[in-house]
């Protein structure tokens, strides 16, 4: 199976700039449904410079007791991402998580700019189309197989 990353990343990311607060940041993650925002550059928004997980929020954050409204992206985001090309298979994306132990990876284009993200639940949602179609494709055989020699 060779999918790429293109063919089912999601395109439409959702970004903040470094000196969006914590609180904002919870907001924003709960009104889109993520668990994850990129930080972008505040001059040029196209690249990313960081990304912030609901769990870097409550880890941070919340479980130290400290003020969402004060701390900002740039206070608590992770600065090492984990970049793939939109052309890379997803294997190789698992591969790519497993190395470096994340659960998401930032798609980017030639230049630098973000294109998408793909997440651990992505990739597992996309394998596990690809295992039922294969488990129904095992089935119509033996069902073809039955039909043949009655």
């Amino acid at each position: 199976m060779v999918t790429r990353l293109k063919d089912f990343a999601t395109k439409v990311v959702a970004v903040v700039e470094p000196d969006t607060s914590a609180l904002i940041m919870a907001q924003l993650m709960r009104l889109h449904h993520v668990g994850a925002l990129v930080v972008v550059d505040a001059e040029e928004r196209s690249r990313a410079v960081g990304i912030v997980s609901d769990r870097d929020l409550v880890l941070e954050l919340i479980a130290e007791e400290l003020d969402p409204a004060v701390f900002t992206a740039g206070d608590i985001m992770s600065e090492n991402l984990v970049i793939a090309s939109p052309e890379m298979d997803a294997t190789d994306a698992v591969q790519l998580m497993n190395e470096h132990q994340v659960r998401r990876v930032i798609i980017s284009d030639d230049m630098g700019r973000l294109v998408g993200i793909v997440t651990m639940e992505d990739i597992l949602e996309l394998f596990a189309h690809e295992l039922a179609m294969l488990a129904a494709g095992m089935a119509g055989a033996r069902e073809r197989e039955v039909n043949l020699r009655h």
